[in-house]
């Protein structure tokens, strides 16, 4: 169950995210998904998914994750990513910059009937708002 469970994580990663096959989500994701990301304003089940992942490749259409560590047990996977992209478009209520940003985040997923039936995401938003210019970055030198 644990192979399979991470062989469906990877596919999220390369097939969804990567390739931008959005569709490929109907197979992989339950239809009642249950989303956990305090970044995320979209709906948490499947469609708000399907939704947030267009939403990120327009914003980065060359984004690219990277699975950097995953382990499974039994009906859980959590995986270490990276990301990597090009902001040309709107995000998160910043306007395209066309900076490069890397990006990097956790997932724990729970998977029942061959699906990810709900997913705990925890990433770098603040890191990501940075990089964009959108939020200062932290303040170096004296005086702090």
């Amino acid at each position: 169950m644990s192979e399979q469970n991470e062989e469906i994580v990877r596919r999220i990663f390369d097939e969804v995210w990567n390739k931008g096959n959005i569709d490929v989500a109907d197979q992989l994701v339950g239809a009642n998904f249950v989303l956990h990301d305090p970044a995320q304003t979209l709906d948490r089940d499947l469609a708000g998914f399907k939704k947030h992942v267009a939403e990120v490749r327009a914003a980065f259409p060359d984004i690219h994750f990277t699975v950097e560590d995953m382990l499974a047990q039994g009906d859980k996977v959590v995986s270490r990513w990276s990301a990597q992209g090009t902001h040309r478009g709107d995000f998160l209520g910043v306007r395209a910059t066309g900076k490069q940003m890397t990006v990097t985040g956790i997932l724990v997923t729970r998977h029942a009937n061959g699906k990810n039936v709900e997913t705990w995401s925890n990433w770098d938003a603040l890191g990501l708002l940075q990089q964009l210019g959108a939020v200062p970055a932290k303040a170096t030198g004296a005086g702090r």
